[in-house]
């Protein structure tokens, strides 16, 4: 990966094609690439969906590469949704092809003042660029569909449905998986605006004739990878618990411990959670001809993604994640697996964030726009996003949005992104990582449900207040390096708890370079991707008061454990002393 592509989409003539090496940003990869980008060379006050502001793409530094579980991609810009700086990632496998193209990062940048859309496509050779027109407004599923048709199923494809058409603040960035279905998405952020509004509706890649990414020390590599994997199987979470049941496993492990947000943030459980959980979810999806075990890329060894299929086997839609299925699911009161797994179809065909959609129809609920449990109003209001009408447009836009618009206090988000899976008054560790980091409300950027809850890589009591900020603060350093590689953040669990798969991670890298890194070196990286960040974010007007939870969760006790979030600011403040 030794070159960057840059699309300049205002152009004359239309958007054109430029290649340069890497120059300043050698060595950086993934979320460490976005981010650096950005701050470089996007003004901070700049309007997220003017023509100052860049969308790059960019694979891990593993990625392309024989490195198991190491395919995740980056994608980042100035958020529509925030308003700061945003990376959000990705697997399928877009990352892997990319990278043995040789592109450490695509940046669109520049205004596209037409109306017109357009497809990229990339191989060994060429770089194309032509009118896509004819796809407007298509969803990701018929898109892929079209694409296939003109390229195969070998190739990967990044695109973005109508909500990225429409430039609404929770539209996503679709990657297409080993089946070249766009069922794994960059989804927070509105990431899919910004693509939007840069004029780019699909990027096809084809590797054809390009060989896998080669170690400069082979042994090295091939001895660190071979003790990488062994750890990832024999640990339980990444090498049980996810392969079998998912990402939802946690359902009944965070509800049973009373941090299941339930009736937008209104109670820490729900009642029904057992028959939306992963055990349930992999029971149906066995019984009907599914497969609740599923790499989303090649050369995964995790496998924690899966195919949901209907009643008489048909596919409806990837396995939902924990965090989609308590979207759509416990948040809103409906305890529908088939409804679940209908409204995550719908999200990523439309190309929306499945987190901020069921937030915001939680918040619609709590309106009183439909009741809790009714999951065929649910999939009436998506219906309206996809049209973009009026309420669809509203709903669309993000929790936050629709709880203005509405006049709900009860808007679960941090600097505008809806907050995820766990209620941070009963899980802290989580709550300072969602005050704190640069992302917005954003559970992979610390990680805190792994050590408060699973008793991994230590134990912090998820209900008192110490010890919150160091975890919170050690596990957003460790993530921001995580993110620069491409492997997926799963591995954190084995990392966390084996200290030689931790260094076997390290070794593979030294391997693959040629470099001699150490722990100390991961968090000085960690340390370096989030400064820039927090600089980025002070430019653009960001100040320590926006680093706080919303008021309600200091006011209002969630039960069962009757807690509030009682950090004090003080401390919030104290997470990026180093």
């Amino acid at each position: 990966m030794d070159k960057i592509l840059r699309i300049d989409v205002g152009a004359a003539g239309g958007p054109k094609a430029t290649v340069t090496d890497l120059g300043a940003y050698a060595g950086m990869g993934g979320r460490a690439m976005t981010s650096m980008v950005v701050s470089s060379e996007v003004p901070p006050d700049c309007h997220p969906l003017g023509p100052e502001n860049k969308l790059v793409i960019a694979p891990g530094l593993m990625s392309g590469s024989a490195a198991s579980t190491s395919g995740r991609i980056s994608v980042g810009c100035k958020s529509p949704l925030t308003g700061g700086i945003k990376e959000s990632n990705a697997g399928g496998q877009a990352g892997q092809v990319m990278a043995r193209l040789g592109y450490a990062a695509i940046i669109l940048e520049g205004e596209n003042k037409s109306d017109d859309l357009y497809k990229i496509f990339i191989d060994k050779d060429k770089v194309e660029i032509t009118p896509a027109n004819e796809f407007k407004m298509t969803t990701n599923y018929d898109l892929a569909d079209k694409m296939k048709a003109r390229h195969g199923e070998k190739v990967a494809m990044i695109s973005i449905g109508p909500a990225g058409e429409m430039k609404l603040c929770a539209a996503s960035i679709a990657v297409t998986d080993r089946e070249f279905r766009p069922s794994r998405h960059a989804g927070r952020g509105g990431v899919g605006a910004v693509m939007g509004a840069k004029g780019i509706k699909v990027i096809i890649l084809d590797d054809t004739g390009c060989g896998m990414r080669k170690p400069k020390d082979a042994e090295r590599f091939k001895a660190a990878n071979k003790l990488f994997v062994e750890g990832l199987r024999k640990h339980a979470v990444t090498g049980e618990g996810l392969p079998a049941y998912g990402t939802n496993v946690l359902t009944n492990v965070i509800n049973e411990a009373g941090a299941y947000p339930t009736y937008n943030f209104q109670k820490g459980q729900y009642a029904d959670a057992s028959k939306i959980s992963g055990e349930a979810q992999a029971e149906l999806e066995q019984k009907r001809g599914g497969n609740p075990t599923h790499g989303c890329h090649v050369g995964c060894a995790i496998r924690c993604s899966g195919i949901f299929v209907d009643k008489d086997g048909n596919y409806i839609t990837k396995q939902p994640e924990y965090e989609t299925v308590w979207a759509h699911g416990g948040n809103c009161g409906i305890c529908d697996l088939d409804a679940i797994a209908r409204l995550d179809f719908m999200d990523d065909n439309i190309g929306l964030d499945t987190i901020d959609m069921g937030v915001a129809i939680g918040v619609a609920m709590e309106a009183g726009l439909l009741k809790f449990g009714d999951a065929e109003g649910a999939i009436k209001l998506l219906e309206e996003v996809g049209k973009g009408t009026p309420m669809g447009r509203i709903i669309g836009n993000g929790a936050a949005f629709t709880a203005k618009a509405f006049g709900i206090e009860r808007a679960p988000v941090v600097k505008n992104q809806a907050m995820p899976a766990y209620d941070p008054r009963a899980v802290k560790g989580i709550g300072v990582t969602y005050a704190t980091t640069p992302m917005g409300a954003d559970h992979t950027a610390g990680y805190a449900i792994a050590t408060n809850i699973l008793k991994v890589g230590g134990d912090v009591d998820p209900l008192g207040k110490e010890g919150q900020i160091e975890l919170s603060r050690n596990l957003q350093i460790a993530t921001a390096a995580l993110d620069a590689t491409g492997y997926c953040l799963f591995i954190a669990f084995a990392i966390l708890d084996q200290q030689e798969t931790f260094g076997a991670m390290v070794d593979s890298i030294n391997g693959m370079y040629d470099l001699n890194m150490t722990g100390d070196d991961v968090v000085a990286l960690g340390k370096k991707i989030l400064s820039m960040e927090r600089e980025f974010n002070r430019k653009a007007g960001f100040t320590k008061e926006d680093d706080r939870l919303p008021r309600f969760m200091k006011r209002e006790a969630i039960g069962p454990h009757n807690v509030t979030f009682d950090i004090a600011d003080e401390e919030l403040d104290k997470v990026f002393n180093w």
